[in-house]
């Protein structure tokens, strides 16, 4: 089995604790019930890294180790039992920034462990970052967050690409992990903040 930096472990069950509350909120906006609230945390926790695993040959994450979905259910149960006034109407957006940044990194990280190449690695850590917000997005019958204007993808990517550029260039892992989270939750952070956008189709 391939074992990933300590560094890389935190940020994964980070990624998926946040992720999971976002999924959470979703089911509070609509006022669920506590059984479609950990439907919800648990696929916006792990479907990125589920389509993830399928696509680069390794075990599905979930299936061999309880932690990952006992903290989605433990991230939906906080969230049922904390007052709505408590999550202002952009929180999703900001507790999927951090998970967005989180699962690039991660993502592109566990697909180089697994001998997967830089570049289709880097597009692993964006595809771990993305599919479980699409999921949450589709199921709950909203617009999905990827097709909003402010920037989504572009900040995993950025996160992902820091992170497999600055391995590529020999850089140990602790400092690559911290500037890919870093630059890409900063970006993703912008976006929310200022409504940052890449320029449409105008033709």
């Amino acid at each position: 089995m391939l074992h990933l930096p300590i560094q890389l472990t935190d940020l994964d069950i980070a990624g998926t604790a946040v992720f999971a509350i976002s999924g959470a909120l979703v089911a509070a906006r609509a006022r669920q019930n506590l059984v479609t609230f950990c439907f919800f945390a648990a696929i916006t926790g792990v479907g990125g890294g589920t389509v993830r695993d399928l696509l680069i040959g390794a075990p599905v994450f979930w299936m061999h180790n309880s932690t990952s979905v006992a903290v989605c259910l433990i991230m939906a149960l906080l969230v049922w039992f904390t007052p709505h006034k408590f999550w202002s109407d952009r929180t999703i957006d900001w507790f999927d920034g951090i998970g967005l940044a989180a699962y690039a990194v991660y993502g592109a990280a566990k697909a180089e462990a697994h001998g997967i190449p830089w570049l289709p690695a880097a597009i692993m850590g964006v595809v771990t970052a993305c599919m479980g917000g699409i999921f949450r997005d589709v199921l709950a019958g909203v617009p999905s967050i990827i097709i909003r204007p402010e920037l989504y993808v572009t900040a995993a990517a950025l996160a992902a690409g820091t992170f497999v550029t600055l391995i590529a260039c020999g850089v140990s892992a602790t400092p690559a992990i911290a500037a890919g989270f870093i630059l890409g939750a900063a970006l993703r952070g912008l976006a929310i903040w200022k409504g940052l956008t890449l320029p449409g189709y105008g033709r």
